[in-house]
């Protein structure tokens, strides 16, 4: 008698992130060495499985993604299924016409949610973590968030040499809505005299006390600050609208504000710089091809064994899975005593509060 042969979707949802084909890749060999599944690659994310639009994926399709930025599947956020009341019903019977046993769903917070929804309503379901934010509560560690990281820490070195050549104050907007981690870990290691956060709201004249003591030592300092990062009295800055995406505010602009407010009480020239989606894109740093792979080797592992309603994530440098329950609609922030965050404190890093904590 013929054995079933499992039809698994797969999908990339949310922002594109260095990583997401090596975890396309990873899933798609394990599966078909381990159950000669049929993998049916989703297109454009949540946005695919609404319209019923894929691409089937076979072991030479994939075999030379490893080291390719972006995402060979496509990314939206169009077509939230969570934005309709018919919308989880109508991806659900989709995935049913497809004849999907199970789908991969790799992604953030967002994707996670959307994720849980469908695992809520019976389908069975396996979340990989994508973010170069690092921000997904259970996850230690996201791919993506390396190669993010080295790309802050190379522009963090290249505006230190012409802010120190001029005699200027630079300031580097990195990514990070929710959480400031690209900005806390690069700005360690660019050597950052000033990182603000979107957990610790800064205070403008502590900050202009800051730089203008600095002008008396040394003649330049290099602020690094996440794009959710914000005064003591002021708001989160919002670039307008993303176009497609339903009027929903996009953040941007907040060094231009800082910028702004601090040059009327400092006496050096100030630049602003905004990396924006430069962050996301090329090829992933070898760690971050490794733990994409290991999570992709991990996801199809569960899908092997049945194991559903699961991310696979990283807990103390190891694999392990978080129930999605856990992740949907959550972040991870960074605390007040993070080790990272002390570490900082402990080399004279200014957070930007009217008092310096010890």
């Amino acid at each position: 008698m013929a054995t079933h042969q499992p039809r698994i979707g797969l999908l990339t949802g949310g922002g594109d992130c260095p990583g997401l084909n090596a975890v396309i890749r990873a899933v798609t060999q394990c599966l078909i060495r381990q159950c000669n599944a049929q993998v049916l690659g989703i297109q454009d994310g949540f946005a695919g499985l609404m319209e019923s639009r894929t691409v089937p994926l076979s072991w030479d399709k994939v075999d030379d993604l490893l080291a390719l930025g972006g995402t060979v599947l496509g990314t939206t956020n169009r077509l939230n299924p969570l934005d309709t009341p018919d919308g989880i019903p109508r991806a659900l019977h989709n995935a049913r016409a497809l004849g999907l046993d199970a789908l991969v769903a790799i992604g953030g917070d967002g994707t996670l949610t959307i994720a849980h929804a469908l695992a809520q309503q019976g389908m069975a379901v396996v979340g990989v973590p994508k973010t170069i934010d690092n921000d997904i509560e259970g996850c230690e560690r996201s791919f993506g968030f390396d190669t993010a990281v080295a790309t802050v820490t190379d522009a963090l070195e290249r505006v230190h040499t012409t802010g120190q050549s001029h005699g200027r104050i630079m300031i580097l907007e990195t990514m990070g809505r929710h959480a400031g981690w690209i900005a806390l870990e690069a700005g360690i290691a660019g050597a950052a005299d000033i990182i603000l956060l979107p957990e610790i709201d800064h205070d403008v004249a502590a900050l202009a006390a800051v730089c203008r003591e600095r002008e008396a030592r040394h003649n330049f300092t290099l602020i690094c600050m996440g794009e959710g990062a914000k005064a003591l009295d002021g708001c989160i800055t919002y670039d307008t609208p993303a176009p497609g995406e339903a009027g929903k505010p996009r953040l941007g602009g907040a060094a231009m504000v800082l910028r702004d407010r601090l040059q009327p009480l400092v006496h050096s020239e100030i630049r602003a710089t905004v990396l924006g989606h430069v962050q996301r894109g090329g090829s992933p740093t070898p760690f971050d091809r490794v733990l994409a792979t290991r999570y992709g080797v991990h996801a199809a592992n569960l899908v092997a064994q049945g194991d559903f309603g699961h991310m696979v994530t990283l807990r103390g440098g190891q694999l392990a899975t978080v129930n999605l329950d856990r992740v949907a609609a959550k972040n991870r922030q960074i605390q007040l005593d993070d080790p990272l965050l002390l570490t900082a404190r402990q080399l004279g890093v200014h957070f930007g509060e009217t008092a310096t904590a010890p």
